[in-house]
């Protein structure tokens, strides 16, 4: 995926090239020369980057080998022998590379890069939950850290959700911590959504127990939003994160993971589209499908997936900086999950 490593001038027409309906040409000027050095360096020390979905325009379609969805980084971060591995994405995910690939030196390039949805929930509330119904399995979402993976027995992401619980024998399911995510793969798989409060007896039947976590982004898109494109955009294909809340997602055309979300835009026929997920992806598409109409509706750009930058990418090639570390235990338990949720 990356450009390759050429003269300055040459890198900094190859991104004019793509990149310039979402970019102005001052600043892919300043971060050509970035770009030039760390794809310099990359191949000098056989490192290989990952590059998320929501990675702004200039360093998503410049630098990173493999981009993708939380579910294609991983299996690509299980896989590869470079090292070092430079995660651009936020920490969970660095995380994730690291338990799957444990030999390898993961580096992430900002000193924090966290997740509201990450951080709603910790490993002693998974432990509460488990004492509570005891021998309902625990479906995390790869939206969490290394110690909430540890005390569950598989992890899902936003594109295989609705497979992995499906794949359990249980009519009752823990699903953490997402609660939008829980009740629209509640409503896929025909099971009732419940939030119980602690004095609550433990529900019967067929049930997924949810958790009060949500994305600071995908949270804020509305019904009205999409009510107003269409009105404005007659024909529009609406395409809403699963992590948007149900009745978004019920208004939508279209909910998948951000992979997916690519797919149907290339393919489609539609003369709009419109992405209600995080804003840089959207002009990641517009980037490679410059011949779509692909419609900008931005609430918020995610300020930790914000803090990945080409400065610090190369910070972190040059200086080894932000070294991901998972103590061996916690890992060792992480990895079990994680690896139920590859083979599901």
């Amino acid at each position: 995926m990356g450009i390759e490593a050429a003269t300055v001038h040459e890198t900094f027409t190859k991104m004019q090239a793509k990149l310039s309906k979402v970019v102005p040409e001052v600043e892919l000027r300043l971060k050509a020369e970035l770009v030039y050095e760390i794809n310099r360096l990359k191949k000098e020390r056989g490192a290989l980057i990952l590059g998320h979905n929501y990675m702004e325009p200039a360093l998503f379609h410049t630098v990173p080998d493999i981009v993708g969805d939380s579910l294609e980084l991983s299996r690509r971060a299980a896989e590869t022998e470079c090292d070092p591995i430079i995660f651009c994405g936020v920490r969970f995910m660095a995380e994730t590379a690291k338990i799957l690939n444990p030999s390898k030196t993961v580096l992430l390039p900002a000193k924090v890069a966290g997740c509201s949805l990450a951080s709603s929930i910790s490993a002693k509330d998974v432990r509460d939950l488990k004492a509570k119904y005891p021998g309902v399995p625990v479906v995390s979402y790869i939206n969490t850290y290394a110690d909430v993976k540890a005390e569950s027995d598989i992890i899902c992401t936003s594109g295989n959700a609705v497979r992995v619980v499906q794949s359990l024998t249980s009519d009752r399911v823990i699903f953490l911590p997402d609660q939008y995510l829980a009740a629209n793969v509640a409503r896929e798989t025909g099971k009732q959504i419940l939030f119980p409060r602690p004095d609550d007896a433990s529900p019967q039947g067929n049930v997924m127990i949810g958790w009060r976590g949500a994305c600071e982004v995908h949270e804020r898109f509305t019904v009205e939003d999409i009510t107003n494109i269409r009105t404005q955009f007659p024909g529009v294909a609406v395409l809403a994160h699963p992590e948007c809340p149900p009745e978004v997602v019920a208004a939508s055309d279209f909910s998948q993971s951000t992979s997916r979300m690519v797919e149907f835009v290339r393919s489609s026929t539609s003369p709009h589209f419109l992405l209600l997920t995080e804003c840089s992806m959207a002009d990641n598409i517009i980037a490679e499908n410059p011949d779509k109409d692909v419609l900008r509706l931005c609430s918020i750009r995610c300020p930790h997936m914000n803090e990945i930058t080409l400065e610090d990418t190369l910070n972190a090639l040059r200086n080894n900086e932000q070294q991901i570390d998972v103590p061996a235990d916690i890992a060792a338990r992480a990895r079990v999950a994680l690896e139920r949720m590859l083979a599901a």
